[in-house]
């Protein structure tokens, strides 16, 4: 399937920031035993690339995708471990443009009507809305659908429980990142069964709005 098929099918995708490669192929199973086959993994660690590694090695029917991507060397690692999508905050075209040469799937943030004009002049169809929640969230995404009917948006910071079934029934949102179902206190202590329970919620508040 395409990149955006895969992220629509899942809906909700965790944002996680990898401090111990140990981690990452329980926290891998517990995801996708939950319903929620695809991660963020940040590169705001010196554990991304090898927690890439290890879920693509390990769990590889999970869509593990690459976050905190800030530049091509980055994009390139993350690559070479095994992400199949580069997500970034901000819109770098030098990443996007390398990402593009070398096909590789690619999430640019993006926060400004400009912004999304620039990652239609560079091919793409869909981009990161971020930070969401403070860039006008919903309303901002209603706004963006009408001059840009054809990008799609997969909105990130400040998404929710209470909030994220206002995003995914937006016709332009394709998925939403979120960081609640992968809390730091779990992931660090190890307790995959009640993250596997936060990504079954997740997965039915998903369900609820696109079954």
């Amino acid at each position: 399937m395409e990149m955006e098929q895969v992220l629509y099918q899942v809906g909700i995708v965790p944002v996680i920031k990898m401090d111990c490669v140990e981690h990452a192929v329980p926290l891998a199973r517990a995801l996708a035993n939950g319903g929620l086959p695809a991660a963020e993994i940040t590169f705001r660690s010196a554990a991304a690339a090898g927690s890439i590694r290890a879920i693509a090695d390990a769990v590889p029917e999970l869509f593990v995708c690459a976050g905190t991507v800030l530049t091509p060397e980055t994009a390139q690692e993350a690559v070479a471990a095994g992400s199949k999508a580069i997500i970034s905050p901000g819109l770098n075209l030098e990443t996007v443009r390398w990402c593009v040469q070398q096909d590789v799937s690619v999430i640019p943030g993006t926060a400004t009507p400009s912004e999304v004009e620039a990652c239609m002049r560079e091919g793409l169809k869909l981009v990161k809305l971020f930070p969401a929640e403070v860039v006008g969230g919903v309303g901002m995404l209603k706004a963006l659908s009408g001059p840009y009917a054809g990008m799609k948006f997969m909105p990130t910071g400040g998404v929710k429980p209470g909030n994220a079934k206002d995003y995914l029934t937006q016709k332009n949102v394709v998925a939403c990142g979120g960081t609640w179902i992968v809390p730091t206190d779990f992931l660090e202590a190890g307790r995959f069964d009640e993250i596997e329970k936060l990504a079954r919620e997740a997965a039915q508040l998903r369900d609820s709005v696109r079954a």
